[in-house]
C-alpha cells in the first residue's frame, strides 16, 4: 500500500491532504482498485473513471450526515475505500466479503442497497423534501443531498420523470451527471448524442478553460438566486448551447467539466454547497482511465472475473473451456437469424453481456440497442411483433421487472408473438441479491397468453429458441449465468423438440419409489441427486419440466397415482414452477401431502457462489437427495 492511501481510514483523513497529495492518492487508489479487482473480480472500468470525482465529493461534503446517492451503484468502490471498508476489498463480492454495490447495512455512508439505474434523482428529491419537512424551523442542520448519476442513467426515463419533479425542491440538491459516454456498452439514442456533441466540442485543454469559465460564475453565498440564475445562464449558454435541454426544465446546469482535475472540482462542489436550489454539474470522465486495456475496451472490463496482469496486457484466469448459456444462446440466435430475416433483437445497453455481440455485427440493421430503457424496449418489441416481425427483447431478469407493465399491457394482453430471452435467472453469483433472477417466472406466468420454458442445456438452449420462434403468442426463455453442462448430463431425452406444456423423462427407474421434476438448468442437480440415491438404493425418475406455464398435466398426475414429487428450480419458491405444479394439483383436488418444492427461500441471499447460493437455497444434488429420503421416510 503507498504512502497516502495507508493513512486513509476515513473520509476526515481525506481532508488533511493538499490538492497535490489528492491527486497522488487518486492514482493510489486507482491502482488499488486495480490489484483488488484482478485477484477478485469486479466492476473495474466504471471505478477506475470515478476516482477523482469520489475524493473530491468526500473532500467538500460530509456524508456522515449529508446524503450521497449512488445511480447504478457499482461506481461506488472508491467510496468504500475511503469510508472505513479498503481492508475488506481482499474478499470483495465473496462470502463475509463487502458487496460490490452500496450497501447501509455496511456502512451509515450508504443510504440504499442500489444496483440498478434511474434511481437516485428520484430517492434525492424524496430525501430532500423529507429535509426540507424536518427543517421548517430552521433550528436543524440542513444536511447536503448529492445525486450521483452515472453510466448513462441519465437516459432512464425514471430519471426524467424525477427532473420534471426538481421544481418541488426549494433547497440545495446537487445532481452530478456523471458523463462517460458509456452504460455498460457505449451509450446509444438521442441523448447520447446530445452529450456528445457537447464532448466533441471540448478539447481536454478546452474543458479546463470551461471549468474555470464556471467558476468565475458560480454565485456567491448572499447573492440572489435570481442574478445569480440569469448569470449562469448568460455565461453558459454563450459557450455551450446543449445547455439548454437541462436550463428548458428550469434546472441551473453547469458544465461540462473535466472530472479528473480534483483542484477545480473542489471548488465546484464548495460553490455548489452555498446554492439553496437544486442544480445539475455536467462532469466528463474517462470510463477505464489508467488502465490501457480498461481504456481501450471498456465494456469487456465492465464487470470482469480474476485476471492476470502483465504490463499493459491481460491473460484471464483460467476457467471452464466449455461455454456458458448466454454465448449459447447468442451464436444459437444467430445461427436461426441467417435462416429468417424477420428475427429482430433487441437489448437494453447489455449488448455484449446478453450475447448479442456477433448478432450485432452480423445483423446491424436488425440489432436495436435503446439504453437503459427496459419499458421502452418492451414496447419497441411489440411494435415491431404488431407488423409482422418476430423481436427477440434479451435483458437481464432483474432488470425486467423494470418494464413487468409494458409486458403486460403492450405484450400479453395482445397476444403477441415476442420472444423474452432472460439472461441471469436464477443465482448470480457475486453481484448479489441487486441482480438475482428470482422472480420472473412468478411476474410473468401470472399474465394470460404469457408462455414460459427454461432450457437445460446446450442444445435445449437452441430447441427453446426455436419452439418460441414459431409459436403465435408471448414466449419467454429462461437461462442463468452459468456454464452449460457437460455433454454427459445431456440425455437422449433432451434432444426432442420443445412441445407447449410437454415435460421429457430423461431418468426412468424400474422401480421408481418418487420423481424429481427439475425446471431449466438445474436438472443437473436434479441427475446428480439421483446418483447419490442410486448407492442408497432407493430409485427415482427425473422429468425436465422444459414449462412452467403451462405445466405439463403427467406431472400433475404423478400426485394422484400417489407418488412422491419433488419440483426443483433457480427461482423462488413463491409463486415459481413448483407453485405452478401445487396450483394445478389443487384445483384438480389431487393430494398435496406427497409434493415437496425446493427454490430460493423468502429472504435475500448475499453475494457468494452461484454453486453455494444453490446450496444454501437447498437446491442441490445433497439437498434434492435428502429432501427425498425424507419424504420416503415419512
Amino acid at each position: 500500500m503507498s504512502k497516502f492511501l495507508e493513512q486513509i481510514n476515513s473520509p476526515e483523513d481525506v481532508k488533511k491532504l493538499s490538492v497535490p497529495e489528492l491527486k497522488e492518492l487518486a492514482e493510489e487508489i486507482r491502482q488499488f482498485i486495480l490489484d483488488s479487482v484482478s485477484k477478485t473480480g469486479g466492476h473495474l472500468a466504471s471505478n477506475l473513471g470515478v476516482v477523482e470525482l469520489t475524493l473530491a465529493l468526500h473532500y467538500v461534503f460530509e456524508f456522515q450526515h449529508d446524503k450521497l446517492l449512488w445511480d447504478v451503484g457499482h461506481q461506488c468502490y472508491t467510496h468504500k475505500i475511503i469510508t472505513g471498508r479498503k481492508h475488506k476489498f481482499g474478499n470483495l463480492r465473496h462470502v463475509e466479503g463487502i458487496s460490490g454495490f452500496p450497501n447501509p447495512g455496511e456502512s451509515r455512508y450508504d443510504q440504499f442497497a442500489v444496483g440498478h439505474a434511474g434511481t437516485s434523482i428520484a430517492t434525492a428529491i424524496g430525501m430532500a423534501l423529507g429535509e426540507q419537512l424536518a427543517n421548517k424551523d430552521e433550528k436543524r442542520r440542513a444536511n447536503k443531498i448529492v445525486a450521483m448519476v452515472g453510466d448513462a442513467s441519465i437516459v432512464n426515463g425514471a430519471s426524467f420523470e424525477a427532473l420534471n419533479n426538481l421544481g418541488l425542491i426549494k433547497r440545495q440538491l446537487l445532481i452530478v451527471l456523471n458523463d462517460n459516454s458509456m452504460a455498460i456498452d457505449a451509450t446509444v439514442g438521442a441523448m447520447a448524442k446530445y452529450l456528445s456533441k457537447v464532448r466533441l466540442s471540448h478539447t481536454y485543454e478546452g474543458l479546463r478553460k470551461t471549468t474555470s469559465n464556471i467558476l468565475e460564475h458560480m454565485p456567491v453565498i448572499g447573492k440572489s438566486v435570481e442574478e445569480t440564475i440569469e448569470r449562469i445562464k448568460k455565461g453558459i449558454r454563450m459557450a455551450l448551447p446543449a445547455s439548454q435541454m437541462f436550463e428548458s426544465l428550469n434546472i441551473p446546469y453547469f458544465g461540462p467539466v473535466d472530472g479528473h482535475d480534483i483542484g477545480s472540482l473542489i471548488q465546484l462542489f464548495e460553490a455548489s454547497a452555498g446554492l439553496n436550489h437544486p442544480a445539475i454539474l455536467h462532469v466528463y470522465t474517462k470510463k477505464g482511465k489508467g488502465f490501457s486495456p480498461a481504456d481501450q475496451g471498456p465494456s469487456k472490463f465492465h464487470s470482469t472475473g480474476p485476471f492476470k496482469i502483465n504490463g499493459d496486457t491481460v491473460e484471464p484466469h483460467s476457467g471452464p473451456d466449455r461455454r456458458n448459456f448466454t454465448t449459447a444462446f447468442g451464436a444459437h440466435l444467430t445461427e436461426l437469424a441467417e435462416k429468417d430475416e424477420k428475427i429482430v433483437a433487441i437489448t437494453s445497453a447489455m449488448c455484449d453481456g446478453t450475447g448479442l455481440g456477433e448478432f450485432s455485427k452480423r445483423f446491424p440493421d436488425r440489432f436495436y440497442d435503446v439504453g437503459i430503457a427496459e419499458s421502452a424496449a418492451v414496447d419497441i418489441a411489440a411494435g415491431l411483433a404488431r407488423n409482422g416481425l418476430r423481436p427477440i427483447v434479451c435483458i437481464y431478469s432483474t432488470f425486467l421487472q423494470r418494464a413487468f407493465d409494458q409486458v403486460f399491457q403492450e405484450v400479453a394482453l395482445q397476444n403477441l408473438p415476442v420472444v423474452f430471452c432472460i439472461d441471469r435467472a436464477g443465482f448470480v453469483g457475486s453481484d448479489g441479491p441487486t441482480h438475482h433472477g428470482l422472480m420472473d417466472i412468478g411476474y410473468l406466468r401470472m399474465m394470460p397468453n404469457m408462455v414460459l420454458t427454461a432450457p437445460a442445456s446446450d442444445a435445449e438452449t437452441k430447441l427453446a429458441l426455436e419452439f418460441a420462434l414459431s409459436a403465435d403468442k408471448p414466449v419467454v426463455v429462461r437461462y442463468p449465468k452459468d456454464v452449460v453442462p457437460l455433454k454427459k448430463f445431456v440425455k437422449a431425452a433432451c434432444a426432442k423438440p420443445f412441445k407447449l406444456g410437454k415435460s421429457v423423462r430423461v431418468k426412468r427407474s424400474k422401480n421408481s419409489a418418487a420423481t424429481i421434476v427439475s425446471y431449466g438448468s438445474v436438472l443437473t442437480e436434479a441427475l446428480k441427486a439421483a446418483k447419490v440415491l442410486d448407492k442408497d438404493k432407493i430409485e427415482v425418475d427425473v422429468v425436465n419440466g422444459r414449462f412452467a406455464a403451462p405445466v405439463d398435466e403427467k406431472i400433475v398426475a404423478l400426485l394422484k397415482r400417489g407418488k412422491s414429487v419433488v419440483t426443483v428450480e433457480d427461482h423462488s419458491v413463491a409463486c415459481g414452477f413448483g407453485s405452478a405444479v401445487l396450483e394445478s394439483a389443487a384445483a384438480k383436488g389431487f393430494s398435496l401431502n406427497a409434493i415437496r418444492l425446493l427454490g430460493a427461500p423468502r429472504r435475500f441471499i448475499g453475494h457468494n457462489l452461484r454453486d453455494a447460493q444453490l446450496a444454501e437455497a437447498g437446491v442441490d444434488a445433497d439437498n434434492i437427495a435428502a429432501t427425498v429420503r425424507k419424504m420416503l421416510k415419512a
